[in-house]
This record gives C-alpha cells, structure tokens and sequence, in this order.
C-alpha cells in the first residue's frame, strides 16, 4: 500500500506536489502555533499570580509588623504605673485646678511613652467621665459617636486590644483597649485609651510603586468595611463577593465596565482582609511578550518547514532550475560550464524528463568543447605573445650600451647608471621565452625602472616595499609591477605638489596571492574607476596599461583573477594585482611551455 502511494505521488505534476506540501507545513503551523499560544497565557497567569501573590504577601507582613507595635504601645500605657495613678487620681478627686495639673502630667507621660511615634497621630486616654486627654502630632476632638464606638469595641476585649477602623471625618485606624486598675489587682476599670494610626502613612511606603502601575491596594475588616484604599479607582467593593473566607487566590473580576486582576489575602493576626487589583489592560505588557515568543515561535516553524521542503523537494525543484540555466547558457554559446553530476534515481515526472533531455544535449556539447580545446589554447597564446610583444625594440639595447660606456669613460655615473638601469629594462622586454618569471626578477625591473625615475625627480620620489624574503620564489607574469610603478608616477607624482609615495608590498589572502602597488597621488574619480572596472575606459599613452595587465593575467589563470582598483580623491590609489598561489602557476607554466 505504501509503495503505491509512494509511485502516485512521484508522478504526480509539480505543482500537486506543491500544493501536498504547503498544506503540510499550514497545518504543522497551526498545531505547534496553537500549542505555543496556551502554553505561552498559561504561563503568563501563573507568573502574575505569583508576583501579585508574592506582592500582597511582603505588605501584609509589613503591615502587620507595624499594627503589632501599636498594640504593645497601647498595652504600655494601659499599664504604665503613672498613666494609671494620674487616672485613680482624676475619679477622686474634685477640684478643677488639680484635674488640670494632674492632665497635664498625664498628657507629657503620653508624649513620653509615644505619642510623637513616626505612625502615631496621637494618643487618646479617657477617663472614667470620658474626660479627654490627648497628645501627638495630629490630635482631633473625637466625636460622640467615634468615642462610643472606641469604647465598645475596647470593652469586648475585657481588657485586651482591639481595632477600630475610619469612618467620618478620622481617616485612621485605632488600637483600643480599657485600663485596668492592677496595681491593686482590683482591675477595675480606670479609662480607655485609643491609639490613633496613620495607616496611609504605614501603606504609602509599602506601595508607593504600586502607584505607577495604577494598582489599588486594598484593607477590609471583619465587616467589610473599607480600612485603607490608595486609590479611588474603586469606590466601594465588597470583598465577601469575590472571596472565600480563610481561602488564597486571585480571579478575573469585573468592575465598571473594566477588567480587573484581584489577588486577595487574609491576615494571619488581625481579621482584616487585604488585597490587589489590578488593572488588566496594564497587563498587556506581559502579553505583548507572549505575542512576540509566539511569533518567534511561528517564524522558527516557518524557517524549520521551509528548511525541510527545500531537502523534501530537492529531488523536484532544484534539478529543474539547475538544469534550465545550465542549458540557457549552452544555447547562448557560453561554454563554460562544469558538469556536477545527477546519481539520483531518475523518476517519471517532468523533472527527470528534463534530465535525460538535458544528458543528451550535454553529451553533444562535451565533444565539441573536446575538439576545439588546443585550437582554443593556442589563440589564446598567440593573443598573449601579441599582447607582450608591444616592448621589443633591440637596437635599442645596444645603443643603451654604448651610452652606458661613454658614459663609465668620461665619469658621469648618473647618466651610466640611467643607461644601465634602462638597459636592463630593455632587455627583460626583449627576452620572450619566459612568460612567467620570480617575484625577485620583476621587482629587479621595477627598482631599474625607479633608478632612472629617481634621477629625474629626485627628492619629490619616495619608493618603498614591504615584501618578505618568503615571498620572492613566487611565479608572476612578466611587466605587471613595472607598469604600475609607472602609472603611479604619471598620474600621482606628475599632477601633485610634493612627494610622491609608492609602496609595494604582498600579502595572501583567500586562496589569493596578491600585490599592492599604493601611491598618495591625486585619486581618480568614480566614473573613471567604473569605466575601468567595465573596460570601456579610453587609455593614455602608448606604454603598457592596466588593461593589458588584466587581460594577460586572465588569459594565463582565468576570469577570477587580475587587477582591482581603489582610490580616494585626495588621498591616493591603490591597485591589487590577484594571482592564484603556486598550484595553479605550475599547472598554467606546464601548459605554456608546451
């Protein structure tokens, strides 16, 4: 069963094949798309629990900390032994002066005690009259009902600590507790003290960075009545609604139209519950995230498919292409074409049609290319021996001669030298048996070319080289340097004020053996530099240029190698001369000395 499928999809047409499988890379992008995507929210919602979780956690022990410490000060004044005494003494006694002597030492106990503490608004200490004696930093005349109510809940306690939350016009919180006489164990009851706290301070350091994300937090009593709110986003919420008692958690509620994300708490000593809401649009930050690692996700399946098709359909699509510009080029008569072989079994469809037809023509082609190939190579020697013949002039050397030694007998050593060194030059032209020479033996032509230049320049020529002893064993085609010392002296020193510099130096680079001839001459112009890369620049003069450099060295090694320019107005030109290393100049000698 598998192997006839096999066969009905190998020869079915093309773009069947395509159409199979571009539904298989949509449907693996729809599967691994939506994997990522749940896997990815899922993620993000634990995440945001955790941190809010984590969050609420850190301020509701904070908090509590410092709720504790205001209970140990109300429990420290309820059985400060001044505290009570002054108290004892205001029920007996029933003279004004004294009441007000004795509140006022009662009020500078107070300030001693705590009363001017950081989270501390003030102390209220009533006496068994509710007569009022208050110190701190806020003090406020509590209303009648505030007091009735301080009072009631201090006496459910018996004694013991107990909170009131805000209401009216008192925004804090209050430890109460009754006094108690003990210093005679009789416990009756001597007044009521209230501890007045600033929980919005408290809380305003705790989530002062809630603030910037436009996060509430909030406190609720055992009667869900509101005990701190840092914002009035939310006016009034009841936390019964969204919780269950003595239960941790978060939900997605909704308020006004909005989305918001609540995590809530309760604390572990004081029956109040706490929690954080969110708002959810400023969670999309977390969400954009998730976008983005899903569309990396998407792009990594997309470069994984299009990586497995290409192998899927090389056997298709790559030998029809490669077989199409193969035989373009053959039917326009390029015929440099290098066979990379087909061992793959050949199938019924248009593919391996092609690559039969393709077989057959190839076949046709190679004969030709193999009867024309030493008719081709001899053109191509006789144009080199044209191109190199354009210095051949003998009579020449021998006049040099005679005015070398002319020279030697009446003691002019410069015109000898220059007679020599151009001698020398003349007779390398004149010398066609080698076509390629050392490294050594064409810089020897280029210092003589130098010597007679020097002499007429003088100090305005400045030639250095940089080349290792390494380097002089390499095989380079005769007159390449030469020439290009002279261009650097003809466009470089002769149109610039000041010395010219010419540096040689050779480097390898590439699988390249490369010469560098630099001038700080004037620099060409873009346009000239593209007429030169093109070809279809005019030369000067009648010497040897750049083109007939480049058309040698392609002629001897192939199309990859010959000159490269560089150059900066301004600043000079630099032109590369790109030889391939030993290997193949042995193999182009071993072919030119046939």
């Amino acid at each position: 069963m598998f192997r006839k499928i096999r066969e009905y999809y190998l020869n079915l047409r093309l773009k069947y094949k395509m159409v199979i499988l571009t539904s298989l890379v949509l449907l693996a992008f729809s599967i691994g798309g939506l994997s990522i995507l749940q896997y990815a929210f899922n993620l993000y919602n634990k995440e945001i629990y955790r941190q809010s979780a984590q969050a609420l956690q850190v301020s509701t022990n904070s908090v509590e900390a410092e709720l504790k410490k205001m209970e140990r000060l109300s429990y420290q004044i309820s059985t400060d032994s001044y505290v009570q005494s002054y108290l004892q003494e205001l029920s007996s006694t029933d003279s004004s002066y004294d009441k007000f002597m004795i509140g006022n030492e009662l009020r500078k106990r107070l300030l001693h005690i705590g009363a001017l503490n950081k989270y501390v608004q003030s102390i209220q200490v009533y006496d068994v009259f509710d007569k009022e004696y208050a110190s701190g930093n806020f003090m406020l005349n509590m209303s009648k009902e505030r007091l009735q109510t301080m009072k009631e809940v201090a006496r459910e306690e018996e004694g013991g600590v107990n909170w009131v939350s805000p209401s009216g016009n008192d925004q804090t919180v209050m430890a109460v507790r009754d006094i108690r006489e003990y210093l005679e164990f009789s416990f009756d009851r001597l007044g009521t003290v209230g501890v007045r706290v600033d929980i919005h301070e408290i809380m305003n350091e705790l989530t002062n960075n809630l603030e910037e994300q436009e996060t509430d937090f909030l406190i609720f009593d055992k009667n869900d009545n509101t005990v701190f709110a840092n914002e009035h986003r939310i006016d009034s919420i009841n936390p019964s609604e969204y919780m269950n008692k003595n239960e941790q958690g978060y939900q997605i509620i909704k308020y006004k139209g909005e989305r918001y994300f609540l995590t809530y708490s309760e604390a572990n000593h004081l029956d109040w519950t706490y929690m954080i809401l969110t708002p959810y649009s400023n969670l999309f930050t977390v969400i954009t995230k998730a976008r983005t690692a899903v569309f990396l996700t998407y792009f990594g399946l997309f470069l994984l498919m299009i990586f497995l098709g290409t192998k899927f359909t090389g056997t298709i699509i790559n030998p029809i292409e490669s077989l199409n510009k193969k035989m373009k080029k053959v039917q326009t008569g390029d015929l440099d074409y290098y066979d990379v072989g087909m061992e793959t079994e050949l199938t019924r469809d248009e593919a391996g049609q092609m690559h039969e037809n393709f077989k057959k023509m190839m076949n046709q082609i190679n004969y030709l290319i193999g009867e024309n190939y030493k008719k081709q190579l001899l053109i191509k020697e006789s144009e080199f021996k044209t191109l190199q013949a354009q210095v051949n002039p003998h009579f020449l050397y021998n006049t040099l001669e005679s005015i070398n030694w002319s020279a030697k007998i009446v003691g002019e050593k410069k015109i000898s030298q220059m007679a020599e060194s151009l001698g020398y030059v003349l007779r390398a032209s004149i010398n066609m048996k080698d076509t390629l020479i050392s490294l050594e033996e064409e810089l020897s032509i280029a210092e003589h070319y130098i010597t007679i230049q020097s002499y007429r320049f003088e100090e305005r020529l400045e030639f250095s080289k940089d080349i290792p002893d390494s380097y002089l064993s390499e095989q380079v085609p005769k007159f390449i340097i030469q020439p290009l010392v002279e261009n650097a002296i003809r466009y470089g020193l002769q149109e610039m004020i000041g010395v010219c510099k010419i540096q040689l130096s050779v480097m390898e680079e590439k699988g390249f053996f490369i010469i560098h001839v630099e001038d700080n001459g004037p620099g060409m112009q873009k346009a000239f530099l593209e007429q030169i890369e093109t070809g279809e620049y005019q030369p000067k003069g009648t010497g040897i240029g750049l083109r007939n450099i480049n058309e040698r060295i392609k002629l001897l090694f192939g199309e990859e190698y010959g000159l490269k320019v560089d150059s900066v107005i301004g600043k000079g030109t630099k032109v590369s001369i790109m030889l391939p290393k030993e290997e193949k100049q042995a193999y182009v000698q071993s072919i030119v000395s046939r």
